[in-house]
């Protein structure tokens, strides 16, 4: 019926968007799986090269003032080595600007990735909630449209037994009520039976009238012979 195959196209419908929102799920899992690896690799990465710089800068931190109160100090004995001193001191200088500008660029990139995973991961399990759930309910729409299709159809098919029931009653009362045109050889047949019949009853009939005529004769010739008695 309509109602049956609107209900199927509808459940056919809900399996292939469960199938769709199921495979999104699958795909969802494995990006966050994935981001979680990397970020744990990056965490990783980082935790171990920031002792390192830190590590680093503070030695150029430390040999810049051992050189600093050096060349601070009075006295001529090392006079002559202050224009070598000077360069390294600058060398120095620039290394320790660098250690620091790359300990800090690395933090802000620990803390920028950090944030964005934190950010992806709520997004990816707000999106995971509402797809699971999207997915509780169609399919339990899915199994209600199921059970409204047996159910509909196993009426249809009680309706149908009945009705077919129906149409072979009145088949059979058709078949008896119904007068049917005979064939010619119905006809024939019924024609000789009627004659059969007739000629049976007509044989009966002159039996019973030659019986009843011999009894009445006899029964008049025994009255004449009693008339005749008495003359004697």
């Amino acid at each position: 019926s309509t109602q049956i195959d609107s209900m199927s196209a509808r459940s056919v419908k809900l399996k292939e968007e469960i199938a769709t929102t199921q495979a999104a799920l699958s795909a969802l899992t494995r990006a966050q799986a994935e981001a979680t690896k990397l970020r744990a690799e990056e965490k990783a990465e980082y935790e171990k090269n920031k002792p390192e710089m830190e590590a680093g800068l503070q030695g150029v931190k430390l040999a810049l003032k051992v050189l600093r109160e050096y060349y601070a100090q009075e006295g001529k004995g090392h006079s002559a080595a202050e224009g070598p001193g000077t360069g390294i001191i600058g060398l120095l200088e620039v290394v320790e600007s660098d250690f620091t500008k790359g300990l800090a660029e690395m933090n802000v990139a620990e803390s920028a990735a950090q944030s964005e995973y934190e950010t992806d991961t709520r997004a990816n399990e707000i999106e995971k909630a509402s797809k699971e759930t999207a997915v509780k309910h169609m399919t339990k729409e899915a199994a209600t449209l199921q059970k409204s299709i047996a159910e509909t159809s196993s009426d249809r098919e009680g309706a149908h037994t009945e009705l077919s029931a129906i149409l072979e009653y009145k088949a059979k009362l058709d078949e008896i009520c119904i007068a049917k045109p005979e064939t010619y050889g119905e006809r024939a047949a019924r024609r000789e039976a009627e004659i059969a019949g007739l000629k049976e009853a007509l044989e009966i009939l002159e039996s019973e009238t030659a019986l009843l005529q011999r009894k009445r004769g006899v029964s008049r010739l025994r009255g004449a012979r009693a008339a005749l008695e008495p003359m004697a």
